[in-house]
């Protein structure tokens, strides 16, 4: 990822210096892709940092953790006041504030920035989310936006997200909505084969139909050509040779583990990150082989087309949910750490070149144009209109799934989570009168401010503390 954006770089007219801690790989660079642009191939940390013009700018990516800050400290003693280091790996966003507040005390600008495309994206354009300083992003935004995706209206795909940890930050939010968006789509295609009896290579036209609509993104576009691929050594369906155990790098698992940190509600992403998790634990899941189900009942042709509309419904409608659980943790980030992140750009920037981009993603932005400080994407008009539209369906499929034995943990909780903020009351009364009696936690009344106490024992008096 880091050679193809120093060649988008390159491509875009800027002299790009190159430095490896294996200076074969830099030399290889050079040769392979020397005709694309001008590159200084440098085998030293002093000569690299020479060959920059000022104020330097040094894009650093390396595996996040302990790699980045060696790096740093590698280079930050050969810099000046006013340089600017670019940290563009998948970091933590703690550790992106410490770098930023250590580098600032000695006159260096930090720009932690996510970066989301893959390699592809990194070569033709990616999504970019810089955080920092606003003189930093002076700096570096001219060229940022030169190298960044595009979206259908020509806008570039970057902005500055807010500073110190926010480009970090938004990034984790981003592979959190993707994690949820992937086992959503993982959910629909097991639906459509193990209910409806479709194959593979006619899932995959499924997909490539809803493509063309409300669903248009990049992740059901990949999806239609991974399901349509055939293995070359089998001839089977290239997703039946493929080991059915997901990995991952840590992001999800941040956006979950900072998400309780905050208090913030983020269940569909929170069990896609557990899917996952289930997925690996290969010896508990053989040694469960025995475990009782329901007998499947095959679905006619007319009830298979049928059936897959009402998934298509589910899955558009847990998909809304997924991004609404986003936003609302990078809202909450954003109050706490005092970032000011203007959710709209955010949404704005992901319509291109980042591995969740998709067609709704104008309506998020218009949304938030529209209502900045709207507490969730539910609260939007057209949004609410369509998951009512929806939900009818999304719950006949998850009852199905359930009487057919279809495990869908991301389509039931973002259900969940939708019937959570529409109920009238929720069962937390009781939790807190449970809480009260076995801990004296006290609890708030309906009827009149102020916080009481019941005491248990004797008449059960109630006392305001």
């Amino acid at each position: 990822m880091g050679r193809n954006l120093a060649r988008n770089f390159a491509r875009n007219g800027y002299t790009v210096a190159l430095h490896n801690r294996t200076a074969a790989r830099t030399r290889e660079l050079v040769e392979q892709f020397g005709d694309e642009g001008d590159f200084i191939a440098t085998e030293s940390a002093e000569d690299f940092v020479a060959a920059l013009e000022r104020p330097r700018r040094l894009v650093v990516m390396v595996k996040a953790g302990e790699a980045t800050d060696a790096v740093i400290a590698e280079f930050a003693p050969l810099l000046e006041p006013g340089d600017v280091i670019i940290d563009g790996g998948n970091a933590h966003f703690a550790d992106t504030r410490r770098r930023e507040r250590e580098l600032r005390e000695r006159g260096l600008h930090f720009v932690g920035t996510g970066i989301s495309g893959g390699e592809e994206g990194a070569l033709d354009g990616p999504s970019i989310m810089p955080g920092g300083s606003r003189e930093s992003y002076d700096s570096l935004g001219p060229m940022l936006e030169q190298v960044s995706a595009k979206a259908k209206d020509g806008a570039p795909c970057v902005t500055h997200i807010g500073p110190d940890g926010a480009g970090h930050f938004v990034k984790m939010a981003h592979n959190g909505i993707e994690y949820a968006d992937m086992q959503l789509i993982g959910e629909a295609y097991q639906l459509l084969r193990d209910v409806a009896g479709y194959s593979p290579a006619q899932i995959a036209d499924i997909f490539r139909t809803w493509n063309t609509g409300r669903l248009d993104s990049y992740l059901i576009e990949i999806t239609a050509d991974v399901l349509s691929h055939t293995d070359a050594a089998t001839g089977k369906p290239f997703v039946d040779v493929v080991l059915d155990q997901a990995e991952q790098k840590g992001t999800g698992r941040w956006t979950v583990q900072i998400a309780l940190d905050l208090g913030v509600p983020v269940s569909g992403i929170a069990e896609a990150v557990f899917a996952r998790s289930v997925s690996g634990h290969a010896a508990l899941r053989a040694a469960s082989r025995h475990l009782a189900g329901p007998t499947a009942r095959p679905l006619g042709k007319d009830e298979a087309a049928a059936f897959a509309d009402q998934v298509e419904q589910a899955l558009y409608a847990s998909k809304i949910v997924a991004y609404t659980q986003g936003f609302h943790e990078i809202a909450a980030g954003s109050e706490q750490y005092d970032w000011n992140i203007d959710l709209g750009r955010v949404a704005a920037i992901w319509r291109g070149g980042c591995i969740i981009r998709a067609a709704f993603l104008d309506r998020i932005t218009s949304a938030y144009e529209a209502q900045p400080r709207m507490p969730s994407l539910l609260s939007d008009k057209g949004f609410a209109e369509e998951i009512a539209a929806a939900q009818d369906d999304w719950r006949s499929v998850i009852a199905t799934a359930v009487t057919q034995g279809v495990p869908t943990p991301a389509f039931a909780t973002t259900l969940a989570y939708y019937d959570s903020l529409r109920a009238e009351r929720l069962p937390a009364a009781l939790t807190q009168g449970q809480r009260d009696y076995f801990g004296a936690h006290t609890y708030h009344r309906v009827d009149r401010d102020g916080t009481f106490h019941t005491l248990w024992g004797g008449d059960r008096s109630e006392v305001e503390s």
